[in-house]
């Protein structure tokens, strides 16, 4: 990059890139770099601010920048990594952009990226030493190629793509690339611990089947949204099974083959606290090990919604308390909604959709009140009208 269009990159930083191209420039100045660089460090601040901060880093086309990890599940990878009692050295086999390996890589002593794609490893070269990872070795090479020349390795990291050969994404674990099925028990025999990173759209129970050793899975979401199914395994270690439901700093584990009490069922009262569970405990499915946790009852069996008398300020989720309780009977509702023009409606296990909801009840989107479309364990339709609690 010549310094006209590392100017160009530093004046035009904050600016639209649409309209930047159509800017005229000199022959100096290599526009489509400039472009793509100052778009790349654009994402990069929205993604991974710690990347963007840092001066020098050149980023690869907008395709990489969309598909790699955020800052904030890349550090909680690193902290998986951490709470290992191995950390010599890890590899990772399918390097990508590098912004998982860059957190991760600062939990070992050693730290191998392996990427096929030349011009991803002549950017994690230029990039990493910027990153203060001078630690670290770029390979390019074959994810599957490789395996059989690797030394032993404390913790090997596999992102495997999600796409086949035509683009398109694939939904079952064999599909995947490479074939993390067929290759584990090649992959187990050259490290301590193996970490897949899998899509959130992935049922960790039967990833559990196809695959051998799991000894933890951790079920990320940021923002109450899933991003990110992981799947340690381990020879050495033998933990029984534990699964790790995470969204921001709301942390909930449990064990799967822990026996747990059957949920108790009931119908809440106004003033009762409403609890609707995150992101990552929907996709775990673990409803009895929440209501054992926080002594709940839950509303029905597929309604995931429980309640209480008391505000359980610790609970995993969204909380409300209710202010009124309605029935789908025309003139309940109109004593209910008469006043209510505004409100931020839901359902779970009802037979409207939360538009056809709202409609119903001739309500604008927003504002301060909540209502819960649901069904009752003695299947009655119902309406929880509530505020945060």
């Amino acid at each position: 990059m010549n310094d006209a269009t590392a100017s160009f990159i530093a004046a035009h930083a904050d600016d639209d890139v649409r309209r930047l191209a159509f800017k005229k420039v000199g022959d100096e100045v290599d526009l489509a770099l400039a472009l793509e660089q100052i778009s790349g460090r654009q994402t990069a601040l929205r993604k991974f601010p710690t990347w963007a901060a840092t001066d020098g880093i050149i980023y690869p086309p907008h395709l990489n920048l969309e598909q790699s990890s955020s800052e904030q599940t890349a550090h909680y990878k690193a902290t998986v990594c951490r709470s290992l009692n191995a950390r010599e050295s890890m590899v990772d086999l399918t390097g990508g952009l590098g912004v998982d390996f860059s957190f991760m890589a600062m939990a070992f002593k050693h730290a191998v990226y392996v990427e096929r794609e030349l011009r991803l490893c002549k950017l994690a070269t230029h990039n990493f030493p910027l990153l203060g990872l001078n630690h670290i070795e770029v390979k390019n090479a074959d994810s599957i190629g490789i395996i059989d020349t690797l030394e032993h390795a404390s913790l090997l990291y596999l992102d495997p793509s999600r796409r086949d050969s035509r683009g398109k994404r694939t939904y079952a674990l064999e599909d995947c690339t490479p074939d993390v099925v067929a290759l584990q028990q090649r992959l187990l025999q050259k490290c301590d611990y193996l970490l897949l990173k899998l899509s959130p759209m992935f049922d960790w129970r039967e990833t559990v089947k196809r695959l051998e050793y799991v000894r933890e899975i951790h079920i990320v979401s940021v923002k109450n949204e899933c991003k990110e199914l992981l799947a340690l395994l381990s020879k050495e270690n033998n933990e029984p099974l534990r699964v790790v439901c995470v969204n921001d700093n709301d942390v909930f584990t449990f064990s799967p083959n822990a026996t747990q009490p059957e949920r108790k069922f009931g119908e809440p009262e106004c003033n009762h606290y409403i609890y609707e569970p995150n992101s990552s405990i929907m996709k775990a499915g673990c409803f009895d090990e929440i209501a054992a946790q926080w002594d709940m009852r839950a509303v029905a069996p597929h309604s995931h919604l429980f309640f209480s008398e008391e505000n359980i300020t610790s609970f995993p989720g969204r909380k409300f308390q209710i202010s009124a309780i309605s029935s789908m009977n025309k003139r309940v509702l109109k004593t209910h909604f008469s006043d209510i023009q505004q409100a931020n409606v839901s359902v779970r296990n009802f037979p409207m959709s939360a538009q056809e909801l709202q409609r119903t009840l001739h309500l604008k989107d927003g504002g301060d009140t909540y209502v819960f479309g649901t069904t009752t364990h003695h299947r009655h339709h119902v309406l929880y009208i509530c505020r945060k609690a």
